[in-house]
């Protein structure tokens, strides 16, 4: 969520008519976020939320849309977009895509706000969307696969400064070490991809809104889970166990990871790390523009992440590693296996 394709009022008016949402009060640009533009419109019907998609094809607009659509009947607490009177989801505005949704009502709290019950309950809700997920029988590509991220990362290197060599060096061995080490034979399904704090709505200990399926697909599901580790078990440089334990604990509830994700997690979590060094380097160091039109977002806080992960750096991965290697409970499995 950026602000890269301007809006009007007179165009913001128009968007209200189309959408029936009610005479137009006001609306503001919203500076969070890397890729989408996004403003919130008020009308006198209540709030409304305008996303311009500033990458994605029509097919994978509606595909985002489909699969929202498939979640909100499922229960899951997420945006749900909204008709226009021509009967249409989108529209298209300056050769991309508008779509609207009613604004999700609550708090988005930063990292460190959240408590462990917030965590276990973010790891539930998690779970939850993986199961409800089994369902969902059409395919979203993974726009963030390791091949794609690799493609990305070498675009993008030939744009890094020599200032930046030691960066460099270590991205390229990441690299090549997870081409070795990274297992795919792990359970599939639909994934957020990116369950960051600001993705996720509270009143109080409730959670009431998961938003931003922007990054939403097929793909590994520890994946997910080792993303959600890496947004919100790290603190102040260091990754917490008391923040780790929770989330896990919610998420295991539901669905009690194989011992092939667990041997796997370490590997996902350098992987996640690599995503997001790479994405916020091509989306953010080297997209330059305006910072009073989005909130900036350093690559090297998921670089830092990395440099823990590969034992660089001190960083308080020792007591996750260790819950990781014994948090197989064969009793547990045994009672109720994981889920496919």
């Amino acid at each position: 969520m950026a602000i890269y394709t301007p809006l009007n009022k007179r165009e913001a008016v128009r968007i209200a008519e189309e959408f029936g949402l009610g005479d137009f009060v006001s609306y503001t640009g919203i500076r969070n976020g890397s890729v989408n533009t996004h403003y919130l419109l008020e009308t006198k019907r209540g709030r409304f939320f305008i996303k311009i998609d500033e990458v994605k094809s029509e097919v994978e607009v509606k595909q985002e849309q489909e699969l929202l659509f498939y979640l909100k009947r499922q229960g899951c607490p997420c945006p749900q977009p909204i008709k226009s009177k021509k009967g249409k989801y989108y529209h298209e505005f300056h050769g991309k895509y508008l779509s609207v949704s009613r604004y999700l009502e609550g708090v988005e709290l930063p990292p460190e706000a959240l408590t462990p019950s917030h965590l276990e309950t973010l790891g539930h809700t998690l779970a939850d969307l993986h199961l409800i997920g089994r369902g969902y029988k059409k395919g979203i590509d993974n726009r963030f696969g390791f091949t794609k991220i690799v493609s990305m990362y070498r675009e993008v290197r030939k744009q890094l400064p020599s200032h930046l060599k030691n960066i460099v060096r270590v991205l390229d061995d990441e690299v090549v070490y997870l081409e070795n080490y990274l297992d795919n034979n792990l359970p599939k399904g639909i994934v957020h991809g990116d369950l960051f704090s600001d993705n996720v709505k509270f009143k109080g200990s409730r959670l009431v809104g998961i938003v931003d399926f922007e990054a939403a697909c097929r793909g590994k599901l520890i994946y997910d889970l080792a993303t959600a580790v890496n947004a919100l078990c790290y603190l102040d440089g260091r990754y917490r166990i008391d923040r780790f334990e929770p989330l896990i604990t919610g998420y295991e509830s539901l669905r009690p990871l194989s011992l092939p994700e667990w041997d796997s997690f370490p590997n996902e979590l350098r992987f996640s790390a690599l995503r997001f060094t790479v994405t916020r380097i091509k989306d953010f160091y080297l997209r330059k523009m305006d910072e009073g039109h989005r909130v900036y977002k350093d690559f090297k806080e998921f670089f830092d992440r990395l440099l823990i992960l590969r034992r660089e750096k001190s960083g308080g991965m020792e007591d996750i590693l260790l819950a990781m290697a014994t948090g197989y409970d064969y009793r547990k499995y045994q009672k109720s296996k994981p889920s496919k």
